[in-house]
């Protein structure tokens, strides 16, 4: 006869193997559900500035300051799995070396929940009843506040996640360089990309336009056009050391392998 304290352990390990199960089942079942997320970004207004561009900075130095129009659909990317989506916005540039691999810098991001994360239920919901609810007044009697509710318009229905409309976007992180020198930088471009968020599972990140997995496919689009970082404003751009062979803006073709 077993004890107490076997019969129990043998009831715990029954129910991890089978969350472990269910979640491992969950998990892969997201490859069934298609992908085909799509973004535009254009770049709205570039300046380059020299100062401090953080607080805590000793020294000034050059950095740029991007805005932007962002258009995007990752209604695709929300599933039953999707617990919250990361989109940020990738500036890409060369380094002053051209052996060296050119530099990145994150200059905007975002956190979009998934319904599920924005409206979380309510246990009293499930029994009729609500935590902002009031009590009924006394029959006979009229309450303004029970007028008012009733002559309120009807919400209109909560849109789907994952769409983005944004035109003439403040960046939420300066540029900077090693260097100290933005100033005339060629061959700039800005991209989008996510991380995906799951409940259980890996965490996957951007696909580029033409690549794919099964139903997930690549993003469409998602990268802006090369542009040139201007010359700081009243002084003329220094010539940097180590730019030849970079090609300005006007010269090359977008940054490949992002």
């Amino acid at each position: 006869m077993h004890s107490s304290l076997v019969r129990l352990q043998n009831v715990f390990g029954f129910f991890t193997t089978v969350a472990f199960t269910i979640a491992a089942l969950v998990a892969l079942s997201v490859v069934v559900s298609p992908q085909t997320p799509s973004a535009s970004i254009a770049l709205r207004n570039v300046q380059v500035v020299k100062g401090r561009p953080h607080y805590y900075s000793t020294t000034k130095e050059e950095y740029a300051h991007i805005k932007f129009d962002l258009e995007a659909d990752f209604t695709s990317l929300f599933n039953w799995n999707t617990k919250q989506l990361f989109v940020y916005v990738l500036a890409t540039y060369p380094s002053l070396s051209p052996s060296s691999p050119p530099s990145r810098a994150i200059i905007w991001d975002t956190i979009i929940a998934s319904p599920s994360q924005q409206h979380p239920l309510n246990p009293l919901e499930l029994l009729g009843l609500s935590s902002t609810s009031t009590p009924k007044p006394p029959s006979g009697t009229k309450s303004k506040s029970n007028a008012k509710v009733a002559a309120a318009p009807t919400p209109k229905a909560t849109p789907k996640p994952g769409v983005l409309s944004l035109k003439n976007v403040k960046p939420k992180y300066q540029i900077t360089d090693v260097s100290g020198k933005l100033a005339s930088r060629g061959n700039v471009t800005l991209e989008v990309g996510w991380n995906v968020q799951p409940w259980v599972g890996a965490l996957t990140w951007t696909m580029r336009e033409g690549d794919g997995w099964g139903r997930w496919k690549g993003v469409r689009g998602g990268r802006s056009e090369v542009f040139e970082m201007p010359g700081l404003k009243g002084k003329k751009a220094e010539p940097m050391v180590g730019m030849e062979g970079v090609p300005r803006g006007g010269e090359a073709s977008p940054v490949v392998g992002v």
